[in-house]
């Protein structure tokens, strides 16, 4: 819609001075694709790693808590499956998992026994082609408040927390909103989001990338968290999220849990619930679910990785570029026309290769890249580019 909205505005600039050929050009012009995932490596690092603490692609059968929703395919990188979230009509949504690790005083699944302080989180976020939210039909609906949380459990009957790392939304994307349940050193809450006995810590600014506006949806975004405890008795602890391989917002300096060091954090929750409901029937979608100690990043792809367009009808031909950082300063490949397929290699066969990587039959090993891409529909003027996206790094 917001590219729709473009055209007519340059289309009414140009009327304007009387160049009616390129007012004709502007109207049948293609929107501009995503990439919408890349095909990883069998192997991810996160799947052994030391720093590992849960790793989940959705494909086989996991021993998590799971109280809503199921598996579907296909899922990222056009193969297996997903978690979906359900939003049907008039309702809050179904669909979450549960994990709970470390020093969790009940149902630990992973790591048991150990204290963690500070943790990562990742996960891959699709949301269905069309996607809606906020001012629909003349109603408010906002946008989905729950995407993930990390907490901290300490009790061993009850759902009592210590901290809050929510990852929340609406109709303008996500914030951070950290919250404690410590007061004087003490745990004050006494349920499960127990929201009259929290201090709030800020929840300002937000992610400037909208995941869920309209135009962003159909592709697999890479969303990626960090919580970390503050030194018990100082004012230190820190909560971070990207977006597409950027720093989208963070808040510093938190007092998280005051001098209070019982337990850490243990457990990290995926879910779908909207406060206002959902104005229409309709799906995301969360894939490659990592929990680890350290910096996660985005999937691991074969020097040669395999791109995988956005589907458009009609579609005529289209073009992808890699580059070496997220600005395209440094561009390592330029496709040629790659034809109708959805799919195409980053080989020698289909483009390019520059810079770095010039004379060479494939990506640098062990580096992280960006791309970016445009279509043509039959019939109509290319696109332009999209931003630079979708970042993969490829294989030592």
């Amino acid at each position: 819609m917001r590219n729709f909205v473009v055209i007519l505005l340059l289309a009414a600039a140009l009327l304007a001075i009387g160049d009616p050929p390129r007012i004709a050009a502007l109207a049948e012009a293609t929107p501009a694709p995503r990439i919408e995932s890349v095909v990883p490596s069998e192997k991810q690092p996160g799947e052994d790693a030391k720093a590992t603490i849960w790793f989940d692609e959705f494909d086989t059968a996991k021993k998590y808590r799971e109280e809503s929703g199921g598996r579907e395919g296909p899922g990222f990188g056009g193969g297996g499956e997903a978690m979906v979230c359900l939003y049907e009509k008039g309702k809050q949504g179904v669909g979450n998992r549960k994990v709970f690790f470390g020093d969790a005083p009940f149902m630990c699944m992973a790591r048991a026994g150990e204290k963690f302080d500070e943790v990562y989180w990742r996960v891959y976020v699709k949301h269905q082609p069309g996607w809606v939210c906020g001012e629909y039909e003349g109603k408010d609906y906002g946008g989905p408040d729950k995407l993930s949380r990390a907490t901290m459990f300490v009790d061993p009957n009850n759902w009592k927390q210590g901290i809050f790392a929510h990852v929340w939304g609406g109709p303008s994307g996500l914030t951070l909103d950290p919250a404690s349940g410590i007061k004087n050193g003490k745990v004050v809450t006494t349920k499960y989001n127990d929201f009259d006995n929290m201090r709030w810590l800020g929840n300002a600014p937000g992610a400037k990338f909208n995941i869920h506006a309209t135009d962003e949806a159909g592709w697999w975004v890479c969303v990626e968290c960090r919580a970390k405890l503050n030194t018990p008795g100082k004012k230190d602890g820190l909560n971070q999220l990207w977006i597409d391989g950027r720093l989208e917002c963070e808040r510093k300096d938190l007092d998280w849990r005051n001098d209070y060091d019982e337990f850490g954090i243990n457990a990290v929750f995926l879910e779908a619930y909207w406060n206002k409901t959902s104005p229409v029937t309709q799906k995301r979608w969360y894939d490659n679910f990592v929990i680890s100690t350290e910096p996660i990043g985005p999937v691991v792809c074969p020097r040669n990785p395999e791109l995988i367009k956005t589907p458009l009808e009609d579609c005529e031909d289209w073009e992808a570029e890699i580059a070496a950082d997220a600005d395209g300063k440094e561009v390592l490949w330029r496709s040629e026309g790659l034809g109708k397929d959805n799919r195409a290699k980053v080989n020698a066969a289909n483009g390019k290769f520059a810079g770095a990587a010039a004379k060479k039959k494939e990506l640098p090993g062990g580096g992280t890249y960006w791309c970016r891409a445009r279509q043509k529909a039959k019939g109509k003027e290319w696109s332009e580019w999209s931003r630079w996206h979708q970042a993969f790094k490829t294989e030592e």
